[in-house]
């Protein structure tokens, strides 16, 4: 029996401070005013000082409230009939679904133990070319996706929630506008894909603690079912809102501030949930995207900056395109080998010549004068980026690699390349092939 607190020691916003013993931090309290029962999460410990942050808000709250501590953190119900589902932050069914409470486990459990992972081997298909065939997608990576306001952030990562070759996708919302959550829900809909989805969503509107807790429910979840043997996605947006409110609540808590405003621990919150990423011997893997929006477009933000750090490269999102310089995936090495003897080099190529492109497009802009190969790097980029960069282009990797031939064969004398001899002779196109 949890003994109940009748006196509520301060009220600050969100957060309430009772004084208790024999609490743990992360422990759940019921607070019961005369508004109803509400949800509370311990968020500092100080000697038997305990501040715990209130679900609905501080609203409604008198310090003769009763405080009722359950005994342990946050729990969220764990079975197959997840899937198809949509949740809020607690758990609480979105869909007028009915409540699913039995096999309860626990979230914001430790990440898993190394000896336990196994190197990343298996690529996910996309069907994107700039992920496919330039900066490959590995089953267990952890790769967030850098963005501004404004950009196709979301309609990206239910593009690759619909056609991303795993077993099941798990989607977490933080913080999201009212219509992007209903973009979701009706692209996965209509696109055949929610049946295998499993969706948390914290809007805007929502008590800020719940958007901290969309991250480690989605997490806890894709443990257990990968656990069982699935290939697991996890699809997070947007990490920058799951910052904001780390540091709204550090704030109210008259923390210590760290750059900007964010909490000395950004980097150890950032990486609790990053490192959850694994791929189990034996077993399943979760593998993690995670949309991350930078104010002004500025990767030294705090919250870009602490999390390219932890993940193993980027996607970058701007002009509605993946860049193909910012953007690195550095476990492609892994699996680029084992799908066409040609991927590594057509990568390579590629990116070289459009990189020398861009080049000629400057001295163009500039008013210097247009040799032939400035002349063929200029229809060449226009080609790549419309048959390749566009985010419309939905195509196989193999059928990507074939474009790319056609593409430097289009432009190029098979010399001008720089690729292999005997890459030219099995792949180059014949003339008629290109007419």
């Amino acid at each position: 029996m949890r003994k109940v607190y009748s006196k509520i020691e301060a009220i600050s916003g969100n957060v309430i401070t009772v004084t208790a013993s024999g609490v743990r931090y992360s422990e759940l309290a019921v607070v019961s005013s005369r508004h109803g029962d509400s949800l509370a999460e311990v968020i500092r410990l100080s000697e038997d000082q305990v501040a715990l942050q209130v679900f609905t808000g501080g609203r409604g709250i008198s310090t003769g409230d009763e405080v009722r501590f359950v005994g342990h953190p946050m729990q969220i119900s764990f079975s197959d009939n997840l899937l198809g589902r949509i949740f809020d932050g607690s758990g609480r069914p979105r869909d007028n679904g009915p409540p699913l409470e039995e096999n309860m486990i626990e979230i914001g459990t430790p990440s898993v133990n190394p000896s336990m992972r196994i190197i990343p081997r298996n690529m996910i298909r996309t069907n994107i070319p700039m992920i496919d065939l330039f900066n490959t997608l590995v089953e267990s990576q952890k790769l967030p996706i850098f963005s501004v306001s404004g950009e196709p952030y979301n309609p990206l990562l239910a593009r690759i929630a619909m056609q991303a070759e795993v077993d099941m996708i798990i989607l977490g919302g933080i913080g999201l506008k009212y219509d992007d959550y209903l973009f979701f829900r009706d692209t996965l809909e209509e696109g055949g894909a929610m049946s295998r989805t499993i969706f948390f969503v914290h809007t805007a509107s929502d008590p800020v603690v719940e958007s901290l807790l969309v991250p480690d429910v989605s997490l806890a979840v894709a443990e257990r079912f990968a656990l069982k043997g699935k290939k697991v996605l996890v699809l997070l947006t947007d990490m920058t809102n799951f910052a904001d409110s780390l540091k709204e609540i550090a704030i109210t808590m008259e923390q210590v501030p760290s750059n900007r405003g964010y909490p000395g621990d950004l980097y150890s919150q950032l990486a609790a949930r990053y490192e959850k990423a694994v791929d189990f011997e034996g077993a399943g893997s979760i593998t993690t995207l995670a949309a991350t929006t930078m104010p002004g477009d500025d990767v030294t933000h705090p919250v870009p900056d602490n999390t390219g750090y932890i993940t193993e490269g980027q996607y970058y999102l701007r002009g509605g395109r993946i860049e193909p310089f910012g953007s690195l995936s550095r476990l492609k090495q892994l699996v680029n080998d084992k799908t066409r003897p040609d991927h590594r080099a057509v990568m390579d190529g590629m990116i070289k010549l459009y990189a020398a492109y861009k080049e000629s497009l400057e001295k163009k802009s500039m008013g210097f004068r247009m040799a032939d190969w400035d002349n063929k790097l200029l229809k060449y980029g226009e080609m790549f980026e419309d048959q390749m960069m566009d985010l419309s282009v939905n195509i196989a990797l193999e059928e990507a690699l074939d474009r790319g031939w056609s593409i430097l064969a289009e432009c190029f004398d098979a010399a001008e390349t720089g690729l292999r001899t005997e890459l030219l002779k099995q792949y180059w196109p014949h003339k008629e092939e290109t007419a």
